[in-house]
């Protein structure tokens, strides 16, 4: 069999055509689709074995010292909103029961200390991971529920909103708009 290097290079070309011109296209992620995840530190004692020195805030960085593991995350999550404020918005998380408890013990005995909140959310093709709150803690919290104003913009909180609301599962009744929880002050 005689092979002629004309035939064999139409053929090599055609087969580079093929194979380069039937790769996948990469689409955008399905906004219902995409997670997000939660995790809440305490501030701790800077000489405490477990501590470590975070910044939040990007704009006006405050320097505190966490515990390394968290105390509430993301299983813990029963749904969230973007919350209308008079200067602005807020965000509000409720959590389950355990979630609820967890949240209630933490808060009682730390007042006057900080949660350090921290989110990992996809927004178009990019993936963030960031501290968006330190919310000071002003007394023990029985209802569940934290509402902080996020180091975010409205279109981040929104897709941190979906995300969370996504990983908990929630979705909304026909006719409901928001998650149904006791109201904000």
């Amino acid at each position: 069999m005689v092979i002629r290097p004309s035939q064999f290079n139409l053929y090599l070309l055609l087969l580079i055509t093929v194979w380069t011109g039937a790769g996948c296209k990469t689409s955008e992620p399905d906004p219902d689709k995409q997670t997000a995840t939660l995790r809440i530190h305490l501030e701790t004692n800077p000489l405490h074995e477990r501590s470590e020195q975070i910044l939040v805030l990007r704009s006006a960085p405050i320097r505190i010292n966490i515990e390394s593991n968290p105390f509430l995350s993301e299983a813990h999550l029963t749904s969230a909103r973007l919350v209308e404020m008079p200067d602005g918005y807020a965000l509000a998380i409720q959590f389950n029961q355990q979630g609820q408890r967890l949240l209630e013990q933490y808060s009682a005995g730390n007042s006057r200390r900080r949660f350090a909140i921290r989110t990992q959310f996809r927004q178009s093709t990019n993936v963030f991971d960031r501290w968006i709150a330190a919310p000071l803690i002003a007394g023990r919290i029985a209802d569940g529920i934290i509402t902080f104003t996020p180091d975010a913009d409205r279109a981040e909180s929104e897709t941190i909103v979906r995300g969370w609301n996504n990983t908990a599962g929630y979705k909304p009744k026909a006719g409901e708009t928001k998650p149904k929880f006791s109201e904000v002050p």
